[in-house]
């Protein structure tokens, strides 16, 4: 396989976490687009300076907002890489809302084979309702950054699989994304 495994999913789905055991059973490297993003970011001007005013001013959905331009440019960096790998995305780097943004991730994205969607149930407000309970700070933020991912039609778009973790160790939803991606 020369193609990359690419996990992505609302903030706190697990993709880090299967992500280190698809890359071990695989003998793959892991990369994940959090350790990398903000690197890419500062190769087309990304200021740290702007993100920490638009968060303390306007909060962060402002600074959400400010990131997606180079999200977008980080998704297609890094599938120009070797992607002989696993990629754990950023809980962003797979949602847009600007329709141009969206389609130049989504023609990218669209040559990779695995892209999985990790999401704890089908059901989308139990979904939320586990994440947040996984992360407090998620559900107090206005708006709910993970209802907004769970909700979101970007990660449905992008994926070729969903896989449903709850009830699931992360061993066990690892063997599941190997099974459907061993063809």
């Amino acid at each position: 396989m020369n193609t990359p495994i690419i996990l992505i999913g609302p903030v706190g789905a697990g993709k880090s976490t299967i992500g280190k055991l698809l890359a071990e059973k695989l003998n793959l490297p892991q990369r994940a687009m959090d350790d990398l993003r903000f690197d890419y970011y500062k190769e087309i001007g990304y200021d740290e300076s702007v993100a920490r005013d638009k968060r303390d001013t306007e909060g962060f959905w402002a600074m959400y907002q400010y990131w997606k331009l180079f999200e977008a440019y980080a998704v297609e960096r890094i599938l120009g890489e070797d992607t002989h790998c696993v990629i754990d995305f950023g809980a962003g780097h797979s949602v847009y809302e600007d329709d141009a943004l969206f389609e130049r991730v989504r023609r990218v994205m669209a040559l990779v084979r695995n892209v999985i969607l990790l999401l704890p149930s089908p059901d989308l407000d139990e979904s939320i309702e586990i994440l947040n309970a996984r992360d407090e700070s998620m559900r107090d933020m206005k708006p709910n950054i993970n209802e907004h991912f769970v909700r979101h039609h970007s990660n449905f778009d992008l994926a070729k699989f969903v896989v449903y973790t709850k009830g699931k160790t992360p061993e066990e939803s690892c063997e599941e994304i190997v099974k459907l991606t061993a063809g």
